[in-house]
């Protein structure tokens, strides 16, 4: 739904552009009026599955046309209007970015965090614009944000998990409050020390290693959003590893990715990773030294 405010500069600007210098206040509202009416008969495209969802007139072999969908995201079977998408196809393309643009610019709430009792801090990214343009400033802590984690996490743990935005909020909203407690269970099923959990804002991955450093941790995993795709905007990785230091090669780094309702469940995932950290500790190892 159009916010308010933004359907009226809509109204407005078309009026301007068919030569309308001012209506009468009823006359606009009568106008957006209408609007919102045909706007509440139109469905929401990214509602529906595209795995199950049949555009092709008359396929010669449904069976096995729905067998394919059901396999990928990927849009097959879209069927054309002459050279060019159906008016529906290009629609849920739109729709589908308009998705993945709101992961990447948004935030993750304050009631989130709080619900999951994680203190925040930042990189020296200033905001999104800055965090996409300079990856090399959401590496970095200032010395403010390095003095709250020193004060605020336990020194020297056998793990240090933190939570990151990246580059999906979105991803991080879905999956963060089912993944989180299954590693923080598996591990202490394990009998595995867990450091203090916090969220770090306009985070990139190598920021895990400046947070290795300064907590001491043997092993430092980061939930992080992806880059968000056409497919979906909820994707979350784990990257994890064994004494991390700045600078490092990124070999050294293990990842599982593909965390989402449509991959690997939040919970499955979870149970993964505290597995996979559990052989990084008695192996002393991570990335590609470690055969997993």
């Amino acid at each position: 739904m159009v916010k308010e405010d933004d359907l009226r500069k809509i109204v407005e600007q078309v009026l301007t552009e068919m030569g309308y210098s001012s209506l009468p206040e009823k006359a606009i509202n009568t106008i957006k009026e209408a609007i919102i009416d045909e706007q509440e008969g139109i469905p929401d495209l990214t509602t529906i599955d595209i795995r199950k969802q049949v555009l092709v007139p008359n396929p010669e072999n449904l069976e096995a046309l729905l067998k394919l969908k059901s396999k990928t995201p990927a849009r097959i079977g879209v069927w054309r209007s002459g050279p060019r998408y159906k008016t529906e196809t290009l629609l849920r393309f739109r729709a589908d970015h308009a998705v993945a643009m709101d992961a990447v610019f948004t935030d993750v709430s304050e009631e989130l965090l709080q619900e999951m009792n994680l203190f925040s801090v930042k990189t020296m990214c200033r905001n999104k614009d800055e965090y996409l343009t300079r990856p090399d400033l959401g590496r970095k802590f200032d010395d403010d944000s390095i003095k709250m984690i020193k004060e605020k996490c336990k020194a020297n743990p056998q793990v240090q998990i933190y939570v990151s935005d990246g580059l999906s909020s979105t991803a991080i909203e879905a999956n963060v409050k089912d993944v989180l407690p299954a590693i923080i269970q598996g591990l202490k099923a394990y009998g595995i020390e867990v450091g203090t959990p916090f969220f770090v804002k306009y985070g990139r991955v190598p920021a895990m290693d400046v947070i290795s450093e300064v907590t001491g941790a043997d092993v430092t995993c980061v939930l992080i959003g992806e880059r968000p795709g056409l497919a979906t905007a909820e994707s979350m990785s784990a990257y994890m590893a064994y004494k991390a230091t700045v600078n490092m090669p990124e070999a050294r780094r293990t990842v599982v990715s593909n965390i989402h309702r449509g991959g690997t469940p939040p919970v499955e995932a979870g149970a993964h990773i505290a597995e996979i950290i559990k052989l990084m500790i008695e192996k002393k190892a991570s990335g590609i030294d470690l055969k997993l």
